[in-house]
């Protein structure tokens, strides 16, 4: 049948009653929210907690930056000029280091373009997502390790160097050599190209903890971030590891 205007109204006033009554009956499922009268969703620190979990049992993120207005000054580089303002995300190193271990180490190449951009003046994003472990016990609910309803979190900051002799007493360099021991070949003072030692100094944390009816989504202030003790860090449990209890 071919819709005239006559009849397009009729029909369209139908679905809205149909849709609307459909969801007046539906029960409610918070999925991208945070419900007050859901117990048991982690507070923001018990959130904080496992942020830092994730960031302590990883050791590679995508590291997000925005190219800058400026034309880059190396000839052989062949960067399109369309670039100003647009965001690239590439996946690095990093390790979280005492004493700083909010604030992740990163062993910055001069030569890779997300250290050229945050040189630049960008400003950088850390994303990560937890991985179960592959020996994870089973679930009978699909969306218990669906990404979907996984932690994930970002770390936005500043990238700043480190000083040599901050970086020899605190050993710096040894913590961030025991996560990758390849990224020897291209410490400082490396044959093939200039690097340095720099942390992501945080200054917001972006937290997406699962669906919104058993998870906390939002803000974590980084003074609750930076709070974060070796001792929770290391007795708390996410799903898929052992000794993990659902509340």
């Amino acid at each position: 049948m071919r819709l005239s205007k006559g009849n397009m109204l009729p029909l369209a006033t139908s679905i809205v009653v149909f849709v609307t009554t459909a969801l007046a009956q539906a029960p409610q499922q918070h999925i991208l929210s945070n419900p007050a009268d859901i117990q048991h969703i982690p507070s923001i620190h018990e959130s904080a907690i496992q942020a830092r979990r994730i960031l302590n049992l990883s050791s590679i993120a995508t590291l997000s930056t925005v190219f800058p207005h400026t034309e880059s000054s190396e000839p052989f580089e062949n960067r399109p000029s369309n670039l100003a303002g647009a965001p690239i995300g590439l996946i690095d190193y990093y390790a979280s280091c005492d004493p700083t271990p909010h604030e992740p180490t990163i062993l910055a190449i001069s030569i890779a373009t997300s250290f050229k951009n945050a040189r630049a003046g960008s400003n950088v994003t850390l994303s990560l997502r937890y991985h179960p472990p592959v020996d994870h016990p089973p679930s009978d609910d699909i969306y218990t390790y669906s990404p979907a309803n996984l932690p994930r979190f970002s770390l936005l900051g500043h990238i700043e160097p480190i000083a040599e002799g901050e970086v020899t007493k605190d050993g710096f360099d040894k913590c961030f050599f025991e996560r990758h021991p390849d990224a020897i070949a291209w410490q400082p003072g490396n044959a093939i190209h200039k690097s340095w030692w720099a942390r992501l100094v945080v200054e917001e944390v972006y937290w997406i903890g699962g669906f919104g009816d058993r998870a906390y989504i939002g803000w974590i202030p980084v003074e609750e971030w930076g709070s974060v003790t070796h001792e929770e860090v290391k007795n708390t449990r996410l799903v898929g590891e052992q000794g993990y209890e659902q509340r």
